[in-house]
């Protein structure tokens, strides 16, 4: 065996492990984000079915500095032009956050737990376990390239693979990243953070620079490597050679991840985690949970105060935003009701947030598997702490926090709307009995059903994907039903019926009684 393949020996024995390990995961992100944009074709030859129609909502989009800020400039009045604006962004987003959980889950998260120090006592190369991680990204933001590209390759097959391999690329730039920032820190959930803390930087940069030109020119689009790939330009006249500047930088990053890597040993780091005090300060069960949980949820709250300020400034011009189009306006209707088309839209976006913060709560609510089967539970359980006790600190987290961060995009939305912060903020709190619904679900499954603990994602994400693109769809309403949000009222514009809303209320309370009953019989999990 020659000295150059000594360091990667294993390699094939660890991705394929990798694989099997995400056999379920992979499949759900490269669907969701994938079939995202290949749905969008559909909706928008729904919504704008003639040349003329396209290059008016075109020309309109590219002037609302506050559309570009949010989906990036329109450089083409295609069918597929829009869809690279209208999903573009989001899609690049989704495939980096999808990247750094699997690099992160396949390196610094194995050497936290143990794993790795086990298999590298095998006959595995220093080098073997970071490139089976970078394998198994590279699959994976492959086959969302390969789905977009399929699903778009009728309305022009260079548009359609310019547009995959910005995504895929993007994913694959946000993975060596996330490889760098794996032999920086000690702690997986440390590097997530730093890795999501890049991530959203460089999503303001890019919403910045797209606010104050509308060619994608700014200096601060540039800056962003979510800007790099909104300047493919994919049905826009493409730019190849951007795809060449994200290849370089995927190079120069994991060519860096792997300098670090042969400088340091397994579960060793470059940027230690500092000893806390001598005399631990924490004295319960529920204050390790917030000091666990309150970084995300700054971040959370933070993402939505924002997001409430940006849409709010939006919901006066709705009326621009629609224009003539009468099924656009039937969209926002079937989103946020039959009201005044300013309160449908409110409700809408309103709708939109209560669907995200279900993304926050069954996050949070997991935070208790990952607890739990990392083995830092197992010692605080074997203490005077109840297994009822030592969850209710997390609930709490989840439950209120979805709470906060709802009122805080209403209070973003009534900031820049410029009235009506009652209506606005009690619009947003009708959404918590469906977020909480999804939450009970989680713990249902975290406690009766650990090892399908994921499930709870999936419900979620089912939920979101009939919320956003269902209506565009037009799906019947039964469909729309499968999600709790589809219950309840459309506020702002509609009267409040409090049936459903007491109605699922109650079923969250009912899951989450039903979980912490599971949690006490059963056995802990470890691994």
């Amino acid at each position: 065996m020659s000295t150059l393949t000594v360091p990667l020996t294993g390699t094939g024995s660890l991705t394929r492990l990798a694989l099997r390990r995400d056999r379920v995961m992979l499949p759900i992100w490269a669907v969701v984000v994938g079939g995202m944009v290949a749905s969008g074709v559909g909706s928008i030859q729904a919504l704008y079915d003639t040349p003329a129609a396209r290059a008016e909502v075109a020309g309109a989009m590219s002037g609302n500095s506050s559309l570009r800020a949010l989906y990036g400039p329109v450089f083409g009045d295609s069918v597929g032009g829009l869809v690279a604006w209208r999903f573009g962004v989001f899609s690049a987003t989704l495939a980096a956050v999808m990247s750094l959980i699997i690099v992160v889950r396949h390196t610094r998260e194995e050497e936290e737990t143990g794993r790795q120090e086990m298999l590298s006592a095998t006959v595995v190369g220093r080098r073997a376990p970071l490139t089976a991680a970078l394998l198994t990204a590279v699959f994976a933001n492959a086959l969302v390239a390969l789905i977009i590209t399929a699903g778009l390759a009728g309305q022009g097959a260079g548009g359609a693979l310019a547009l995959g391999l910005a995504v895929g690329g993007t994913g694959m730039l946000f993975a060596t990243m996330a490889a760098i920032v794996a032999q920086l820190t000690e702690s997986a959930r440390l590097a997530k953070g730093l890795t999501a803390g890049v991530l959203g930087t460089a999503f303001l940069l890019r919403a910045a620079g797209d606010s104050g030109k509308s060619d994608g020119s700014s200096v601060l689009t540039w800056l962003s490597p979510i800007g790099w790939a909104e300047n493919v330009r994919p049905y826009g006249g493409e730019r190849w050679w951007v795809l060449l500047l994200i290849g370089a930088a995927v190079l120069v990053q994991a060519g860096f991840a792997y300098a670090l890597t042969n400088r340091r040993d397994v579960g060793m780091s470059f940027l230690p985690t500092r000893p806390g005090p001598a005399v631990g300060r924490l004295a319960t069960a529920a204050a390790l949970a917030w000091r666990l949980q309150r970084g995300g949820l700054l971040g959370w709250s933070i993402g939505f105060l924002v997001a409430g300020i940006a849409f709010g400034g939006m919901a006066s011009g709705a009326a621009d935003i629609v224009g003539d189009n009468q099924q656009a306006r039937e969209i926002f209707e079937r989103m946020g009701g039959q009201s005044a088309l300013e309160s449908a839209f409110l409700a809408a976006m309103i709708g939109m947030f209560g669907m995200i913060a279900a993304l926050y709560a069954v996050g949070s609510v997991l935070r208790l598997h990952g607890e739990e089967t990392s083995g830092r539970a197992e010692p605080i359980l074997a203490n005077a702490v109840g297994r009822v006790r030592w969850a209710a600190g997390h609930l709490v987290i989840a439950f209120a926090g979805a709470v906060l961060i709802m009122v805080l995009s209403g209070v973003g939305l009534s900031l820049t709307y410029g009235k009506d912060l009652g209506p606005i903020l009690g619009a947003c709190l009708v959404q918590l009995p469906a977020v909480w619904t999804l939450a009970g679900v989680a713990v249902l499954f975290h406690g009766a059903f650990p090892k399908a603990a994921v499930a709870g994602w999936a419900a979620a994400g089912i939920c979101l994907v009939i919320g956003w693109i269902g209506p565009a769809l037009n799906l019947p309403q039964s469909v729309l039903n499968l999600s709790p949000f589809g219950h309840l009222p459309k506020l702002p514009g509609q009267e409040m019926t409090w049936t459903p809303v007491l109605a699922l209320t109650t079923l969250a309370v009912a899951l989450v009684a039903a979980g912490l009953v599971g949690l006490r019989r059963r056995d802990l999990m470890t691994s």
